[in-house]
Order: C-alpha cells, then structure tokens, then sequence
C-alpha cells in the first residue's frame, strides 16, 4: 500500500487547525498501545503456527501420510495440507484436537 500526500486548495481554519493537532495528539498517545496489541496477537498467531509444525513432526515421526490423517480424522486431505503449508492461519479448534488425536497426541490450552 503506497501512501499519497493529500494537498489542500484552501489554509485550514483555526478551529480546523486545532481540531488536526487534538488528533494528531491522541493518536501519537494511543499508537504504542496499539502497536503493542498487535505484537502480542503476531505472538499468538505465531505459537499456532509453532504448534501446527509439531503436529505435521509428529505425523511424519509416525510414517503417516496425509491421506492417512484423512481417514483417521474424516479432515478433507486439501485441508490438512492447506494447514500443514501455512495457507490455513486460523485453525478452529476441533481442527487442531482431531489431528493431534490423530497423531497420538493431546492438545493442552492454557491462559495466561
């Protein structure tokens, strides 16, 4: 996404001007906040990617197939491997505990 200057025809008014300096203030005051947020959720999306290439390890460990994860899960195979490569970020739940079950695994949540 490239940014663009926008460039007024007119000056700002007074009221506008200040109206622009009250947002530009809470902004800068919200933004690390914001910034923070978003590396905590980057995080989290990163351990259920963490957590997806242990289940493919332990697949592989097993000597099994996708095709074999697709019968013992009753998973389409495209959707196994879809997750397996990444294509897939957002894994429901049941999704994860069916192939860790597949592949003679628990899956543990906790809350921190």
């Amino acid at each position: 996404m490239k940014l663009q200057r926008i460039t007024r025809d007119r000056r700002l008014s007074p009221e506008e001007a200040a109206n622009y300096r009250e947002i530009r203030a809470k902004v800068a005051e919200e933004l690390p906040d914001l910034v923070s947020r978003h590396h905590e959720r980057m995080a989290t999306i990163d351990q259920v990617t963490d957590l997806v290439k242990e289940l493919k390890t332990a697949r592989e460990e097993q000597g099994l197939s996708l095709a074999d994860l697709t019968r013992l899960t009753g998973m389409d195979r495209s959707a196994l491997s879809k997750l397996e490569t990444g294509q897939r970020l957002n894994p429901t739940f049941e999704t994860l505990v069916r192939y860790a079950e597949a592949v003679g695994k628990r899956l543990i949540v906790s809350l921190a």
